[in-house]
């Protein structure tokens, strides 16, 4: 019969971590992407902005027509500013969680690795064990053979 693993609640332990660490680092991901597509919509925004500005001032814009496009063109880059310190944040929580979820990995691979061996060891003995009952066997007949010769 095959010892138990012994570590076998730190294995399932590190797995929970593991896969916590995993979805961990999916809400992370998901959240950097977020973060960057706000920030695109928002270039994106300003450009289109930008575009109508020129065009209006093709034609001609008054003085107080002039400062309130540069206002709002103005909020509108301090908005993309700010998304950028966003995205930057995000991008940095995205690599811890790479770096948390590699560190539970690598932990978890070594556990992993410490239960394989020990089922490997479990069945070499598990088959010596049953080579060396094979063996007695096979003399035991081979006595009784003798014997009911003789």
């Amino acid at each position: 019969m095959t010892k138990p693993f012994t570590l076998q609640p730190l294995l399932e332990l590190m797995q929970n971590r593991a896969d916590e660490a995993s979805k961990e680092l999916g809400r992370r991901i998901a959240a950097e992407q977020d973060t960057k597509a706000k920030l695109n919509m928002l270039i994106q925004y300003r450009d289109e902005y930008a575009e109508r500005f020129r065009q209006a001032s093709a034609q001609g814009l008054s003085p107080a027509g002039w400062r309130n496009f540069q206002e709002f063109i103005g909020r509108i880059d301090e908005a993309i500013a700010q998304q950028r310190v966003v995205v930057l944040t995000s991008e940095q929580h995205t690599a811890a969680g790479q770096a948390e979820w590699l560190a539970h990995h690598h932990k978890l691979k070594a556990i992993d690795t410490l239960a394989e061996r020990h089922l490997a060891a479990e069945l070499q003995r598990e088959m010596k064990q049953d080579q060396k009952q094979q063996d007695e066997f096979s003399a035991r007949k081979a006595r009784s053979d003798q014997s009911d010769a003789a």
